[in-house]
C-alpha cells in the first residue's frame, strides 16, 4: 500500500510498518532481491510486478503492460541498484563496471510519455511499457548516484535490518528504515541497557 510519504511493509508474522525509501530507485529493492533478500521476493511473475508499480512512487497507476522480458530486466536492474546502493552506503565508491553498464542501459530505454488532458490534468501516454517503467527507475538512479545526493544513501542501523533509504532529512541523520519499527526498538535496547531489571 502507498502511503503519503512511503510505503506500508509487513515482515512475515510481524506489524506492518511505514518505510520511506526516499526515491524510486530504492523503492524497488523493497520488492525482493538474491542470496539473503530471496526469502522477500515479490516479483515472481510479469503480473506481480505490473502489480506493485501502482504502488511505487513512479505514480503510473495501473497503466502499465509488463512482458517476461521487462521482468527479467527489472530484476537484473534491481539487483545492480542493490549492489550499487550498498557500496554506497558503506561509504565506498568502488562501483561495479557492469552495475554501471546495466543501470545505463535501463536509462537508454524511452520514458514514460507525460500527457496532459482536456481537464489539465497530468497523465501518461497509455499504455506504459515496462521498459519505460525501468527507464523511470534507471534515470532517477543516474540522478541519485551521480549527484550531491549519493552521500546520503543510508543502510538502515537496526541490528538485523538491510533496507537501504536516500536520507532526505533536512539535517541528513537519518539512521532507522522507520522510527516505529527499528529506531523504536534501538530505543528500548538503550533504556533497558540503562536500567536493568533488579
Amino acid at each position: 500500500m502507498t502511503l503519503a510519504n512511503g510505503m506500508e511493509l509487513t515482515a512475515p508474522g510481524r506489524r506492518s510498518f511505514r518505510f520511506d525509501a526516499g526515491t524510486l530507485c530504492l523503492e524497488l529493492l523493497v520488492t525482493g532481491g538474491e542470496g539473503e533478500l530471496a526469502r522477500w521476493e515479490r516479483l515472481h511473475t510479469p503480473g506481480d510486478l505490473a502489480s506493485w508499480i501502482p504502488y511505487s512512487r513512479a505514480g503510473l497507476g495501473d497503466l502499465v503492460k509488463v512482458s517476461a522480458g521487462d521482468l527479467s530486466a527489472t530484476l537484473r536492474l534491481r539487483a545492480a541498484l542493490q549492489r550499487l546502493a550498498a557500496t554506497a552506503a558503506s561509504g565506498s565508491r568502488a562501483f561495479s563496471a557492469a552495475d554501471l553498464a546495466t543501470l545505463n542501459e535501463a536509462a537508454a530505454a524511452p520514458p514514460p510519455v507525460p500527457v496532459i488532458g482536456p481537464a489539465l490534468e497530468r497523465s501518461w501516454a497509455s499504455p506504459v511499457t515496462g521498459a519505460q517503467f525501468l527507464s523511470a527507475v534507471a534515470r532517477d538512479a543516474v540522478e541519485v548516484f551521480g549527484g550531491p545526493a549519493l552521500d546520503r544513501i543510508r543502510m538502515c542501523g537496526g541490528e538485523r535490518c538491510s533496507l537501504l533509504f536516500l536520507d532526505t532529512s533536512r539535517p541528513g541523520v537519518r539512521r532507522w528504515c522507520s522510527m516505529e519499527r527499528c529506531g523504536n526498538r534501538h530505543k528500548l535496547r538503550t533504556r533497558r541497557d540503562r536500567h536493568p531489571a533488579g
